[in-house]
């Protein structure tokens, strides 16, 4: 008898991989969309169908894929997701057509979107508890080395004939190699012998199997039975909270306050593509070794109160110091013509190329139609470079002036990180935990359907909501939400840290109402009952 294969590692590669397919995806349209309207003419509105044709596919997923997920399993909903993102990167790298790029990309959104749900679900009910969150978390990682390597991707295959097919094409590798790690691996759930093999990494624990078996359906979300509802409750503000906070849209300002505290067209480019990626990526790695340590609230209540702090203090230094209105593509009568990628020679000088796509969340925040995307995310963020140009260089400023730019600056610096180690990974490893197995996939779905939605409408307001209240008491409204969510948090999110699956749900079913375990709660402190489980032979 051989010996089994080792799943940790594999479980890694899987959460990695399905991650950097996210981000790479998710970040690839930036470098692909100049050359694009350049072979194919694309106007500014067509440009923005193209970039929002991803998040069509991306919302149709979020509907659909928790039915597939609980269906047909979650490896199989991974394996067939990786088909379906093949499909769609075969269709781009072929595409002779707006119409054909727009299918290709929203097949693509469809894919990836089913992807992440399936992946943190999956990663989640194989490993154990001291495990779980690391190996969910790296999705997150996996998402911003995903955007990154798309950049240096897009960067290498500028000047390439047809470097666009290429750029969409590598989407297929890390697929590819994910897929190769999945033949690996157990089924899932619903696999008894899968369970055999893994109940040493769930403590001695597994979910209980045979005609006893509880069944729920999709209507017992909203329902007071063992305590679903207030389960959707926790789900749905975590990902609303983590939108409704104005994540997509603060990012949009990053490349105008780069510009406003000295720095200039390719050099702001650089900064905002690498500094802020390289600022997510630390923050989602000490998000990954604190998880499991410090525990989800603490990450969630500590990252969401720094989001207020910083988001109101660029509100507040807005006040005193004029920034630019606002990214749009309509700013120009030829937006088209500039690039986002760093160092490009065709880079006008005064034009501010957007920081790099960051996520939270997965996985779970797209592109907006208009000027932003979000996943963790993302799991998901800021305005592509092809549709967001041309902000009029700033006035000299004075020293006092000079100063506050640089402490906005460093509140955007401390918002990207306290997304990036709280709302980002932590929100889509709450969902992953919280409901039972047999409905598990459509819960996620239905408050990942709200991520992305909600993505959409704050996108879409942004722009009238400058016009209606000005660009400071919007960035302190953001700040009024975070503090809002901030309290929704310490009263009703559950602290879910090395307890296995069985002992959140018997959480859950134990307390009526969220409110009463939501705070001051230690995991020590409560008593559970052992599951028995009995194999069949």
């Amino acid at each position: 008898m051989g010996c089994p294969p080792p799943v940790l590692p594999l479980c890694a590669s899987v959460s990695l991989l399905g991650g950097l397919t996210f981000g790479y995806e998710l970040a690839v349209i930036s470098g692909a969309l100049l050359p694009l309207q350049l072979d194919f003419g694309l106007s500014c509105s067509e440009q923005e169908l193209l970039v929002g044709s991803l998040l069509l596919g991306a919302l149709l997923a979020s509907l659909v894929g928790g039915f597939l997920i609980d269906r047909y399993g979650r490896k199989q909903a991974i394996l067939g997701s990786n088909l379906v993102l093949l499909a769609g990167s075969l269709d781009l790298g072929l595409a002779g057509s707006l119409a054909g790029l727009v299918l290709g990309r929203s097949v693509v959104g469809f894919a990836i979107s089913l992807s992440s749900m399936a992946c943190c679900i999956y990663v989640s009910e194989l490993v154990g508890p001291w495990q779980r969150g690391v190996l969910v978390s790296l999705y997150e990682a996996g998402i911003t080395v995903g955007v990154l390597l798309s950049y240096a991707l897009n960067y290498a295959l500028a000047g390439a004939p047809w470097g666009w097919r290429h750029m969409f094409g590598w989407a297929a590798a890390p697929a590819l190699l994910q897929s190769l790690s999945l033949l690996f691996l157990p089924a899932g759930a619903d696999d008894t012998a899968a369970h055999r093999d893994l109940i040493p990494l769930q403590g001695g624990e597994a979910p209980k199997l045979g005609p006893g078996r509880l069944r729920y359906s999709f209507l017992d979300l909203f329902r007071a039975r063992d305590n679903m509802r207030g389960r959707t409750a926790v789900g749905l503000g975590l990902v609303l909270f983590q939108q409704l906070t104005g994540q997509p849209n603060v990012l949009c300002y990053a490349s105008t306050i780069f510009r406003s505290v000295g720095f200039r067209g390719g050099s702001s480019a650089v900064l905002a593509s690498v500094g802020l990626g390289a600022v997510k990526v630390a923050a989602t790695l000490t998000a990954m070794g604190l998880v499991d340590r410090a525990g989800r609230r603490a990450l969630l209540l500590a990252g969401c109160a720094l989001m207020a702090l910083s988001v109101s203090g660029i509100g507040l230094v807005s006040f005193a110091v004029p920034m630019a209105s606002g990214p749009s593509c309509l700013a120009m009568p030829n937006a088209t013509g500039h690039t986002g990628l760093p160092a490009d020679p065709g880079l006008l000088k005064g034009s501010s190329p957007p920081p790099m796509p960051l996520t939270s969340g997965d996985r779970r925040e797209p592109v907006s139609s208009t000027k932003a995307h979000s996943r963790a995310g993302d799991p998901a963020a800021s305005p592509l470079p092809a549709l967001s140009t041309a902000f009029p260089a700033p006035p000299p400023a004075s020293p006092g002036h000079a100063l506050l730019r640089w402490a906005a600056l460093a509140c955007l610096m401390l918002f990207v990180s306290a997304f990036s180690f709280g709302f980002g990974p932590v929100t889509w490893l709450v969902l992953s935990e919280i409901y039972p197995v047999e409905v598990r996939g459509r819960a996620f779905a239905f408050c990942n359907s709200f991520n992305w939605a909600t993505n959409l409408f704050i996108s879409l307001s942004f722009l009238h909501l400058i016009g209606a209240i000005g660009l400071s008491w919007t960035f302190l409204l953001y700040g009024l939400t975070a503090v809002l969510g901030l309290g929704f948090i310490y009263l009703f999110v559950p602290e879910t840290k090395g307890q296995s699956l069985a002992e959140i749900d018997q959480q859950f079913q134990k307390r009526r109402f969220a409110l009463r375990f939501g705070h001051r709660q230690h995991s020590a402190g409560i008593q559970y009952s052992r599951i028995e489980v009995s194999a069949a032979p």
